[in-house]
């Protein structure tokens, strides 16, 4: 299983909260804003700690350093902060890291569904100690928000807007007024602490999405997160991030970097709808490729090589995670790719051999793809 944000990274949030003397502080917050500024964005140089202790803080955001100053700035306010973007810029584990660093823990969410209920936001009930001994405190279910109230911590509410409308419309009372009423306990009200706040997520790009309320909207501070600015950048990303996996499930496949700088060339030509040398692929659109995507394809990879290869991704290995990947659209994903292998070259050095084995490996793979029916 994958580790949460404050075990993953528990020696740099204790580092970092050993310096937290004479900066200014939210109530209730773990890390001062500066810190958790600090603990997202990494630090350019080693930190000492009173203790003695010297650690390096890891970078993990690659995105702008004022976006999550903004953020840090909403939940430091009485208002709840909205991370919308396209599916794959890393919004999901933003939250994370926001919370983390905030609360100490990361771990109160609500997983946003069309299944999702008000009682997920609320709160219900254990029903066999209820028709024992009625409406009582240990019959009573809190949900993470009412938990996040009770302790003033940060809850995550992940993919919101697939959330029914009268769901999340249950949210409105609770940011508004930071009040919850159990009407089943004599109109009890539960009010937050300080330091209760929600980060939410949206993919601005998904299907089967809920329109948020106008209400609900002006209880959020809506913060854009885009896409990786450059394929360096996004490169690298995807490399740490792969790798981080990799320790999680304990995987010790190996991963060449031309093979990565490959791959995120590939997803990059795909996107665009042409090659590298600027031939279109006229017979089809372009792929919509994210990051997310990239690291799921890498990571596949490397469990191919790891259960069933020599311990280091091949050629074959990520052709066949790239073939499964663009079959998500379907025919036109495979036709794309297929085109797209026709048409494209990728240079000489030390890519010549790579490219000539990446795609040999794909035009074998694609032929087991599903193709569309002649009309």
């Amino acid at each position: 299983m994958r580790s949460s944000a404050e075990e993953k990274y528990r020696e740099e949030l204790k580092a970092l909260h050993e310096l937290t003397d004479g900066l200014p502080r939210p109530e209730n917050w773990f890390l001062p804003p500066r810190m958790a500024l600090t603990f997202v964005m990494g630090s350019d140089e080693p930190i000492t700690t009173p203790s003695g202790q010297t650690i390096s803080i890891q970078p993990k955001f690659t995105g702008d350093r004022e976006l999550v100053e903004a953020a840090i700035a909403t939940l430091a306010s009485d208002r709840a902060l909205l991370l919308t973007g396209p599916p794959g810029t890393s919004k999901t584990m933003l939250s994370e890291w926001l919370a983390a660093a905030i609360s100490g823990s990361s771990r109160l969410i609500v997983q946003g569904s069309s299944g999702v209920t008000e009682d997920q936001i609320r709160y219900s009930w254990n029903y066999a100690l209820l028709l024992k001994e009625g409406p009582t405190e240990t019959a009573l279910k809190p949900s993470a928000i009412l938990q996040g109230m009770c302790q003033g911590r940060t809850v995550r509410v992940e993919e919101l807007t697939r959330c029914p409308s009268e769901v999340q419309d249950a949210l409105i009372s609770i940011l508004s007024e930071k009040e919850l009423v159990i009407t089943e306990m004599d109109n009890r009200v539960v009010v937050a602490r300080r330091g209760f706040n929600v980060i939410a997520t949206a993919n601005t790009a998904d299907r089967g999405i809920h329109e948020m309320s106008s209400a609900l909207k002006r209880r959020f501070n809506f913060i854009h997160v885009p896409p990786v600015a450059s394929l360096p950048a996004e490169t690298e990303l995807v490399r740490r991030r792969t790798g981080e996996l990799l320790a999680d499930y304990r995987i010790t496949a190996q991963v060449p970097d031309d093979l990565v700088t490959l791959l995120m060339a590939v997803f990059g030509d795909l996107r665009r709808g042409k090659t590298a040398g600027g031939v279109p692929l006229a017979k089809s659109s372009s792929l919509d490729l994210s990051t997310a995507q990239a690291i799921a394809t890498l990571f596949d990879s490397c469990l191919a090589a790891a259960f069933f290869g020599n311990q280091t991704v091949a050629p074959a290995d990520l052709a066949r995670s790239i073939v499964f990947t663009v079959l998500r659209d379907g025919t036109h994903g495979a036709q794309t790719l297929q085109e797209y292998v026709k048409l494209s070259q990728k240079g000489s050095g030390r890519f010549e051999k790579l490219w000539a084995d990446l795609a040999w490996a794909l035009t074998l793979h694609l032929r087991h793809a599903p193709q569309e029916r002649a009309a």
